[in-house]
C-alpha cells in the first residue's frame, strides 16, 4: 500500500471519486430484483410449495455452487484489488494480461467442474436432497443436469462484472441479470397455464440456461472494448496473476464454507414438504436489502479503496472515513428494512407471492421465515463493507477465519432450531424453517463483531454514533406503528398489492421525515450521488 512520492504521477496516486457509483450499483440491483420478484411471483403461482417446486429449488442450488465458488464474491476479493490497482498505476498492458489469465483459469476450472457435476448429479441429489424419493428425486436429477452449463456461464459473467467494476462501469454488470429473469418469466407465462408441474420445471430450467447465456453475451463486447490489450492465456507465472491466485485461495475456501451452510439449510428443510421451496422464496426477498444497500456500497467502494496509494497512516485514515460513510448509508436504509420484515412481513410476502397455489397459509409461514431473517439483516449488510475493506488491504484470510466461525455456528444453531425447537415448543415442525433464518442471523452478528474488532486493530476505529442509531430505530418503530394502524383500518382490502402500497408507502415516508429531514437529504444525496467522505490520500 505504500509508494514513493517520486515514483508515481499525481494521477496515479489519487483514486477516482465514486461519484454516482453506489447509485448505479443500486439501480442495477433494483431492476434485477424487481425482475426477480416478478419471477418469484410466477414461480409461486404455478408451483406453490409442491414437490416440483422443491425439486427445482434444490436442482438450482446444486450447480449454482459454481457461481458462488468462482463468481462475483471471489473475484471481488482476489481479482478486482489487483486489476484496479494496475489500472490506477496506468499499467494497462499488465492489467490486460491479468484479466486474460483469470478468464482462462476460470474457463478451465468451470468446464471441468460442470462436466463432473453432470455426471455426479445422482450422488449430489442423494446427499443434498436426502429427503427426496421416487419421482421427486428423479426430477431433481434431471433438472440438475440441465442447469449445470448455465451455472458455468454465470461464472464467466461474474468475470465480466469484475472487469466492468474495475473500470467503474457498474450499471450494466448489476442490471444484466434482468435478461436471465426475463427468460424464466417468459417461459412461465407461455407454458405455466397449461403445462404439468414436472414438465414446467424442465422448461423453466432450459429457459434459465438460455438466460445465463444472454447475461454473459451482453457484457462480453463491452468488456473486450475496455480490457485492452486482453491476452487470454494461462499466464500463471505472471506476478500479478500469482497474487490473484494467492488471494483467491482463502476466499474460495470461504465461499465453499458458505455454500456448505446453504446446502445444510436445504438438507434440514428437505424432510418438510414444501420446506425447500418456501425457504427459497423468502431468501430471495430477504436478501434484497443486503444486495441493494450492502452490495451497492461495498461494490462501489472496493475499487476506490483498492486504488488508494500513499503512506500507511494516510491510507488507514482514508479507509476509515470511507468505511464510516458507507456504514451510515447502509444503516440508514437497512434499519427500516429490518422493522418492515418483522412487523409488516405478511404484507410484503402477500404483495409479491400471493397468487394461484400460494395463498394465506403459505403467506403466514413465509412471514415467520422472513421475520427470522430480519434478526441478522443489519449485521449481514454492514459485514459486506468490512470484508471489502479487508479485501482492499489484500487480506483475504481474516474474513475467511470469521466466515468459518459463522458457518460453524449457523450449522449447529440451525440444526437445533430446525429440528428440536419446534418439538420443545410443541408447534408444527414447519416452523423450524424460520429457525434456520433466525439462527443464521445470530451467527451473522458474531461474524460482524469479529470483523469490526479485527479491522479496528488494523486501521483504527471510528463510530457512526449511538445517537444516530437510536434516532433511526425510533423513526422506524414509530413508522411501523402508523403502518399497523393503516393495516388494521384497511383489513377489508382484497388486494394484497394495494394494501401493501397503502401501508408500506406511508411507512417509508414517515421514516424519512422522522429520521431527520436534513440527514435524509444528505444521505440520499450521497447514496444517489455517490459523494465520498474525505479526500483520497496522497503520497
Amino acid at each position: 500500500m505504500k509508494v514513493s512520492s517520486g515514483s508515481t504521477t499525481e494521477a496515479a496516486t489519487r483514486p477516482r471519486r465514486s461519484r454516482g457509483a453506489a447509485s448505479l450499483v443500486a439501480a442495477g440491483i433494483f431492476l434485477s430484483r424487481i425482475a426477480g420478484f416478478i419471477r418469484e411471483h410466477y414461480l409461486a403461482r404455478y408451483f406453490g410449495s409442491s414437490d416440483a417446486a422443491d425439486a427445482f429449488r434444490i436442482a438450482f442450488r446444486i450447480p449454482n455452487f459454481l457461481q458462488n465458488l468462482f463468481g462475483e464474491g471471489v473475484l471481488a476479493a482476489s481479482f478486482i484489488p489487483v486489476y484496479a490497482g494496475l489500472l490506477a498505476r496506468q499499467e494497462e498492458e499488465e492489467a490486460g494480461r491479468v484479466a486474460g489469465a483469470v478468464f482462462a483459469l476460470l474457463a478451465l476450472f468451470t468446464s471441468v467442474l460442470t462436466l463432473a457435476g453432470i455426471l455426479a448429479s445422482p450422488l449430489l441429489v442423494a446427499v443434498l436432497g436426502y429427503g427426496f424419493s421416487g419421482p421427486k428425486r428423479e426430477l431433481t436429477i434431471l433438472l440438475v443436469r440441465i442447469l449445470f452449463p448455465g451455472a458455468g456461464l454465470l461464472v464467466m459473467s461474474a468475470w465480466c462484472l469484475g472487469v466492468l467494476n474495475s473500470h467503474r462501469r457498474f450499471f450494466l454488470s448489476y442490471s444484466v441479470s434482468v435478461l436471465w429473469n426475463l427468460a424464466i418469466i417468459t417461459s412461465l407465462l407461455w407454458y405455466g397455464p397449461h403445462a404439468a408441474e414436472q414438465r414446467l420445471a424442465v422448461i423453466v430450467s432450459w429457459a434459465s440456461v438460455v438466460g445465463c447465456g444472454l447475461q454473459f453475451g451482453v457484457q462480453l463486447p463491452v468488456v473486450l472494448q475496455l480490457a485492452r490489450p486482453l491476452r487470454i492465456e494461462l499466464a500463471t507465472r505472471l506476478a500479478s496473476v500469482r497474487t490473484v491466485m494467492r488471494n483467491f485461495g482463502p476466499v474460495f475456501v470461504s465461499r465453499g464454507v458458505v455454500q456448505i451452510s446453504s446446502y445444510i439449510d436445504s438438507m434440514l428443510a428437505s424432510p418438510i414438504s414444501g420446506g425447500v421451496a418456501m425457504h427459497g422464496y423468502v431468501v430471495n426477498i430477504s436478501t434484497l436489502p443486503v444486495s441493494l444497500f450492502g452490495m451497492s456500497v461495498s461494490a462501489s467502494e472496493l475499487p476506490e479503496m483498492s486504488s488508494a496509494l500513499g503512506a500507511e497512516a494516510e491510507v488507514a485514515s482514508y479507509l476509515r472515513k470511507r468505511l464510516v460513510s458507507g456504514l451510515r448509508r447502509i444503516t440508514f436504509f437497512v434499519v427500516p428494512s429490518v422493522v418492515a420484515f418483522i412487523a409488516l412481513g405478511d404484507l410484503i410476502i402477500a404483495a409479491i407471492l400471493k397468487s394461484g397455489k400460494f395463498q394465506a397459509a403459505q403467506t403466514e409461514w413465509a412471514w415467520g421465515i422472513l421475520a427470522g431473517s430480519g434478526i441478522g439483516l443489519l449485521a449481514s449488510t454492514q459485514g459486506r463493507l468490512y470484508s471489502s475493506t479487508f479485501y482492499a488491504l489484500k487480506d483475504t484470510r481474516t474474513p475467511l477465519r470469521f466466515a468459518v466461525i459463522r458457518i460453524a455456528l449457523t450449522t449447529v444453531l440451525g440444526y437445533i432450531c430446525a429440528r428440536h425447537v419446534p418439538v420443545w415448543l410443541g408447534i408444527d415442525p414447519k416452523w423450524g424453517i424460520a429457525g434456520l433464518t433466525a439462527s443464521a442471523g445470530v451467527s451473522g452478528w458474531i461474524e460482524f463483531l469479529l470483523l469490526r474488532s479485527a479491522l479496528a486493530r488494523r486501521i483504527g476505529s471510528e463510530s457512526i454514533g449511538f445517537g444516530y442509531m437510536a434516532r433511526l430505530w425510533t423513526a422506524a418503530l414509530a413508522s411501523a406503528g402508523l403502518a399497523w394502524a393503516i393495516k388494521l383500518s384497511l383489513h377489508w382490502s382484497s388486494s394484497p398489492k394495494l394494501l401493501a402500497i397503502a401501508t408500506l408507502g406511508p411507512f417509508g415516508i414517515l421514516y424519512l421525515l422522522l429520521a431527520d429531514p436534513t440527514q435524509t437529504r444528505e444521505l440520499l444525496a450521497r447514496f444517489t450521488g455517490g459523494r465520498a467522505s474525505g479526500k483520497p490520500p496522497r503520497p
